[in-house]
């Protein structure tokens, strides 16, 4: 097996300098059995033909790129407390390479071994963990939520022990690809140390590498950047019906890139209250919270870039956030219902007539978009509650009724917990992926039925 000529190599992470990170040395592990290969994702990356088990169980260096992997270094926010003993814990940047539009691609691990920043960890990955992970990204890419991908998951014969599930219990190691590691925390970490040189530097970096854009633009057309791409975050995991569970400012990429799944769940109904964690006892990150989350995780970043931008002008920036995240609420909104835009007040009316009508609760929020794409008006006697008059009314003229045979079926493809624990117990119980492989097989046919002929 081999790569293809669309392989790109680009560690660009080595410009930055050895104050930024920590090469490290992959963990060991008994056996490899490979559980969720991402060939769809590999293959314009010129990697579907490589030696999987060679570069992501043992991670022996891909050609010309990162010699070891490195173990990334920042500080956080965790549940509004600061903490500077953060980092890579039990992951690390094991290569980059650029995808077929020229962007930067990271490929990450999460469960590859401990590292300077494990603490008391054992720098592992719990199997039930991977496949929760997967089963996350694979979602949200199909609703449109800009993700990780995961692109590899091999079980590794271990035996761990946890708190919070049945142990001992499996062991795995995941490989994410992402479009850089660069965190919020990454620019606190330097903020904390008072270290402007660095702080630039990064700038830099992440204009250049991450959004293309002129590196000497300075920090203030950086976080217009992050502004937009966070607005579009938060607005995106709200018309997915999705919880994070924890937004912490080590959890939030540069890039707006959603990543790093743990205590993650969709919430069935148009509920702010539902969290997913059990430890978030306060419901900081519920639902309906998340866009505060990220909007005072974007204020973390601005008292940063005032070590190296004018604090007005990213003040004023700061403030536009809410008007930001508004509107990408109304694009997310109309993409998931597959209506095209028309103008603002017909939009913003529609996006509203939507929300009150999920928020009636008459039905799960899956079957609602199901049921109500391309403007179809359902015969279901549960929609004639009058809490769906506005929308009738607003959609009349609009329907761009969908095509793909997806959006006959009886029901729509979710992802609720009680789906989840069914697909992961045939695996606990007796090794059996046929519900786990039938699942991700769904949600990429549900993806492709949402891009068929979706508006522009």
């Amino acid at each position: 097996m081999s790569l293809t000529q669309a392989y790109r190599p680009d560690p660009r992470i080595l410009e930055l300098g050895e104050a930024f990170f920590d090469p490290v040395e992959p963990a060991r592990f008994p056996s490899a059995r490979a559980r969720f290969l991402n060939r769809r994702a590999a293959e314009p990356l010129g990697l579907a033909d490589m030696d999987w088990e060679a570069h992501l169980h043992r991670f022996e260096p891909l050609p010309d790129n990162l010699p070891q992997p490195l173990a990334l270094r920042y500080h956080g926010h965790q549940f509004r407390s600061y903490n500077p003993e953060l980092g890579d814990g039990r992951g690390f940047l094991f290569a980059q390479l650029r995808g077929a539009d020229g962007r930067l691609l990271d490929l990450g691990t999460k469960g590859s071994g401990q590292t300077p920043w494990s603490r008391f960890g054992d720098g592992r990955l719990t199997l039930k963990g991977a496949v929760r992970e997967v089963l996350a990204t694979e979602m949200l890419e199909a609703l449109g939520v800009g993700t990780s991908k995961t692109f590899a998951v091999f079980e590794t014969g271990e035996d761990l022990v946890r708190n919070d599930e049945p142990s001992p219990t499996r062991s795995a190691v995941l490989t994410r690809l992402s479009h850089g590691h660069i965190r919020i925390g990454t620019f606190q970490r330097l903020a904390y140390h008072d270290d402007a040189e660095n702080m630039a530097r990064l700038v830099r970096y992440c204009l250049q590498h991450l959004y293309g854009d002129d590196p000497e633009a300075g920090a203030v057309q950086l976080f217009d950047r992050v502004s937009q791409a966070t607005a579009t975050l938060a607005a995106s995991y709200m018309a997915a019906g999705f919880v994070h569970g924890v937004l912490n400012t080590d959890n939030i990429n540069i890039t707006g890139e959603s990543f790093d799944y743990g205590p993650w769940r969709f919430t069935p109904d148009w509920d702010p209250s539902f969290t997913a964690a059990y430890f978030d006892q306060t419901g900081l990150y519920a639902f309906g919270r998340q866009p505060e989350a990220v909007q005072w995780n974007l204020a973390q970043l601005a008292g940063c870039l005032t070590y190296v931008a004018d604090a007005a002008e990213i003040s004023e920036l700061l403030q536009g956030w809410a008007d930001r995240f508004q509107a990408a609420l109304i694009d997310g909104l109309l993409k998931r219902l597959g209506i095209a835009h028309l103008d603002a007040d017909s939009d913003r009316a529609l996006a509203r007539a939507t929300v009150t009508a999920l928020a009636g609760k008459t039905v799960e929020i899956d079957r609602f978009f199901f049921d109500w794409r391309g403007g179809r008006v359902p015969a279901d006697p549960r929609y004639d509650d009058p809490v769906f008059h506005d929308l009738r009314q607003l959609l009349a003229g609009r329907e761009r009724l969908p095509t793909h045979p997806y959006w006959s079926d009886p029901q729509p493809c979710s992802m609720h917990i009680e789906e989840v624990e069914a697909i992961w117990a045939p695996i606990a119980q007796g090794d059996d992926w046929t519900a786990f492989d039938a699942k991700v097989a769904a949600i990429r046919r549900m993806g492709d039925a949402m891009r068929d002929g979706a508006p522009a």
